[in-house]
């Protein structure tokens, strides 16, 4: 068993436990090879079902982790800010990865949170059936929702192989999204220094 994130925006409501069948899945990956008129009978093919299935259940699985926040004693109200975080993911449409980096910053309000935890975010949320729109909505939901601070941004930038390998095929096209809460949202000088520091005002 493992928690995925939540379907809908709303990143306050219980995460659903979602259980992996493997040999449901293994068959289901022997089955669609088959379809697709490959001989999974043959060497190199016999234990691709297994290794498949295997696959995506570790792609779809976040790992678990505590949110560590610390009092903010000193009164630090400038922008703490992560900048390209490695991300991938995988495309609800077409089960075929997206990557790239993600900046996330957030202006602290009381607490001040552990910088790792804000890669960790990241992760939790990406590793799921995703909409890179979607996905950062649901970092910088949480994190304001989770840390209360004073604001809070997430832009991600990343390249979709549903679009480089099929369809248009137009590789190292990268696209970009962000979510802007509180100050960092509503300040214009709070806003700009943020898209600076990330670089996503270039």
């Amino acid at each position: 068993m493992y928690e995925t994130a939540p379907e809908g925006p709303s990143v306050g409501e219980a995460h659903r436990l979602r259980a992996v069948d493997a040999e449901a899945a293994e068959r289901a990956v022997g089955d669609l090879l088959a379809a697709l008129g490959a001989d999974i009978s043959r060497d190199g093919l016999r234990d691709t079902p297994r290794r498949m299935a295997a696959a995506y259940a570790d792609l779809l699985s976040p790992a678990p982790f505590d949110l560590t926040t610390f009092p903010n004693d000193d009164g630090y109200d400038e922008l703490v800010v992560v900048r390209d975080v490695p991300l991938h993911s995988l495309c609800m449409h077409h089960l075929l990865p997206f990557h790239g980096v993600a900046h996330v910053g957030y202006l602290p309000g009381e607490r001040i949170l552990g910088l790792s935890k804000l890669a960790r975010v990241i992760d939790r949320f990406a590793r799921d059936l995703q909409l890179q729109e979607r996905l950062t909505k649901q970092v910088a939901g949480w994190l304001q929702e989770k840390l209360e601070p004073k604001g809070v941004g997430v832009v991600i930038e990343a390249e979709h192989l549903c679009m480089s390998m099929r369809g248009v095929q137009k590789p190292g096209a990268r696209t970009v999204t962000s979510a802007l809460h509180g100050l960092v949202r509503d300040d214009a000088r709070t806003r700009q220094e943020f898209l600076a520091l990330t670089g996503a005002s270039r």
